[in-house]
This record gives structure tokens, C-alpha cells and sequence, in this order.
């Protein structure tokens, strides 16, 4: 008999549906998707676009899932009371699962299942935090957090960590190296490589309509525009790079939107043409965005860039990366000089240097650095996850 997966998700993801499809797919185990934030079935507002937001992608079909009530007075995968469902533990019991994935334990209902069946089920853990953010020096608050912390991860019996920097969380939260099993952080691969198919005419005529010339290096960042991922330094470094051979395209939506539209507004017209705002791009309209990129561009600072799955994707699209050291998929992804440079988020003048380094070099050379970035990105795939996944029953 096939053993029995219960995956506990707060709401519908982009990078998470391809997965469990694939899960149920390959039929090594049943699983069954429980959504906790009930009303997500709906459209949902996200507040860091700063608009209701809706994916073009299918993200119910080929698994079986259910909507669990959520009786939260302030519903929501933002606060730890945002998701409360007085029923779920009947409903997983009754589903009666061989294990439990988890995905996060800062909602009230997620940390109740671990609680309830540590020692009755098997619980497996989907996390991605990291200690990048993490001063220096020993505060009551942190102790206080490190024994906290501690205490949460005693309910697992398992971890699928994404990367290195993610394991050194848990490593340092009480978890044992036995219990820590890589199931890389990943996008559909085969999706957004397929960008590379798309046609030359098409990128060129989107390039002329937001007045990209050809022969020109292209700098491209997609993200929310906000304080975490920093785009603000991105703009900077770019008005003192000052080479009009380059052009940077940020795309997306957030709190820092008029600010940053507001500054390059103010340079003079052989800058500010140089530098684009997108709206927000949806899932099928991004691979033509970083076919028509040079660089893919992520300098967050954080708190809380835990992957940066953006890097996922563009790398699979065959790009260079320029990131920050505050992202948590850098150290996995990146490596300086062969598929792209990491830069220290807290050093303009570093960023600088590396837009430099890119504005200088061939595009024999940009290539070579994104043949490199597809390869390496293989390795971070659904498939990986499967199999992680399926070995981790005990």
C-alpha cells in the first residue's frame, strides 16, 4: 500500500502547485494538499504589490486539495492569529496520513498539528529562514528567541531544507545532520527554459516599444519594490555607473514605487531614458522580460530574503546574476566571475564595481556566464524535491 502524505500550505503558491502535482504524478506516495487559509481559494490582496493579485498559471490542477475554515478574525499568511482553523485536526485524522509536511509554523493552526501529532505521526518540515539577518553579540532578545526557537523545532522529525544557508538555521535550532535532507529550492525549470525558444522578433519588437535600443547591456530587476529588496541601491549604482551602453528595467510594483519613479524623474533625459518601469508581469509574460535581459539583478538587503526564487528562474532563462550577499540562494547559486558576482548589500560602491564588470565584458562572454547559470540551475529541480520527499519516510 502506497503511503499516505498530508501536505499542510496556508495558501495556493506559484512555486509550490508544479510541485505537488508532480508529486501525485509519479504515484510513489498519495498525497493531499489541505489550503489552511480558507479564503485564499479567492482572490487575495497582496500588500507588498500593493494590489490584488492573481496568477495566470494553474495552481489546483492535478492534486487533490482541500480548502480548510479559516475562522480568523484578521485572515491572513501575514501574523501567527491569521490562520485558525478549529477543524483541522479532525480532518487530518481522518485522512489518517503515514506523515505531515508542514509548510511554515508561524500560524496558530500549523504549530497546533505539530504539537498534537509529534510522537503520533511522522513530521516532516518545509522551511526557508536563514541566520544572514542575524547581529552580532548575545541580547536577552535573542536568547530568549534561540530558546523559543529551539523549542518549535523539537516537534520535527524531519527537515526539507532549500540550501546551505538554510541548514545552518536549523543546525543552530537543535536540529541533527540526520535529520536535515536537501530538497533544493526550485521553479519549473523546463517552463522558463523554454524561453530561450522564443523568437528574436518577439523580444525586439518588446524592446523597442519600452525603447531599448539593440546593442545595448540590459540590467533587469523583478521584485516588489520595497525596502527589502532594495532596488533603491540598484538605481544609485546605476546612475553613477553613467555608461550609455546600459539600461536597467525594474519590474514590479510596491510602497517604494513613486519614490523611486520620483528620483529618476529627476536625472537628466540621456539617464532617466535609460532606466524602465515595468508594472507587475505575471508568471507567462516573465520569460520574455529575461529574454530580453543581459543580467538578472537582485540586491536585497533584507530582513527576510530567505532564496530569492526570482534568480531561480532567470538563471533557468540562461542569465548571468548580479545579487547581494543578504539573499539567501547566493552562496548555492552564485559563484563570482563563472555565472555571475555577489556583491555586500551594504556597499554601493561594490555594486558599482560589479555593473562595471559587466558592462565591460563581451557577449561571448555574458553567454558563457549564462550557459553556466542553466547548468547549474538543473541540479535545483522538482524532481530533486520528489525524491527528497519520497525518501523521507521513515
Amino acid at each position: 500500500m502506497k503511503k499516505r502524505l498530508l501536505i499542510l500550505s496556508s495558501h495556493p503558491i506559484q512555486y509550490n502547485a508544479p510541485l505537488f502535482k508532480l508529486l501525485a504524478t509519479r504515484g510513489d506516495i498519495k498525497i493531499k494538499v489541505f489550503y489552511t487559509w480558507g479564503q485564499s481559494k479567492e482572490k487575495i490582496f497582496d500588500p507588498g504589490f500593493g494590489k490584488v493579485r492573481e496568477w495566470d498559471v494553474p495552481l489546483l490542477d492535478g492534486y487533490d486539495h482541500e480548502f480548510i475554515e479559516n475562522t480568523s478574525v484578521a485572515p491572513g499568511s501575514d501574523h501567527f492569529k491569521g490562520i485558525v482553523n478549529p477543524g483541522l485536526i479532525e480532518k487530518i485524522e481522518a485522512y489518517d496520513p503515514d506523515a505531515i509536511l508542514i509548510f511554515g509554523w508561524s500560524f496558530q493552526s500549523h504549530l497546533k498539528v505539530m504539537r498534537y501529532f509529534k510522537g503520533k505521526k511522522q513530521i516532516l518540515f518545509r522551511g526557508d529562514s536563514t541566520l544572514l539577518d542575524e547581529s552580532k553579540g548575545l541580547s536577552f532578545k535573542k536568547i530568549i528567541r534561540n530558546i523559543f526557537l529551539t523549542w518549535v523545532y523539537h516537534f520535527v522529525d524531519k527537515v526539507l531544507y532549500v540550501g546551505t544557508a538554510n541548514k545552518k538555521y536549523f543546525l543552530k535550532y537543535g536540529l541533527e545532520n540526520k535529520q536535515l535532507i536537501f530538497a533544493p529550492h526550485a521553479i519549473d525549470n523546463d517552463r522558463f527554459s523554454q524561453a530561450s525558444a522564443i523568437n528574436k522578433e518577439t523580444v525586439k519588437k518588446y524592446k523597442e516599444e519600452i525603447k531599448i535600443p539593440e546593442n545595448t547591456i540590459v540590467f533587469v530587476f523583478a521584485g516588489k519594490l520595497e525596502p527589502k529588496k532594495n532596488p533603491q541601491i540598484l538605481i544609485d549604482a546605476f546612475i553613477k555607473l553613467n555608461d550609455v551602453k546600459t539600461h536597467l528595467v525594474l519590474v514590479g510594483n510596491g510602497v517604494l514605487e513613486d519614490q523611486l519613479k520620483m528620483e529618476v524623474a529627476c536625472q537628466i533625459e540621456s539617464l532617466k531614458s535609460r532606466i524602465h518601469f515595468l508594472p507587475f508581469q505575471n508568471q507567462t509574460s516573465m520569460p520574455v522580460i529575461y529574454c530580453m535581459a543581459d543580467v538578472f539583478c537582485l540586491p536585497s538587503r533584507g530582513p527576510g530574503e530567505t532564496w530569492g526564487l526570482a534568480v531561480n528562474e532567470a538563471m533557468a532563462c540562461g542569465l548571468p546574476i548580479l545579487i547581494s550577499d543578504k539573499c539567501g540562494c547566493a552562496i548555492d547559486l552564485v559563484a563570482n566571475g563563472e555565472n555571475g558576482y555577489i556583491f555586500n548589500a551594504e556597499n554601493e560602491y561594490d555594486l558599482l564595481d560589479k555593473l562595471k564588470l559587466f558592462s565591460s565584458i563581451s557577449n561571448v562572454e555574458l553567454s558563457k556566464m549564462g550557459d553556466c547559470s542553466r547548468k547549474k540551475i538543473e541540479k535545483f529541480s522538482f524532481e530533486e524535491i520528489c525524491i527528497a520527499v519520497e525518501n523521507s519516510f521513515d
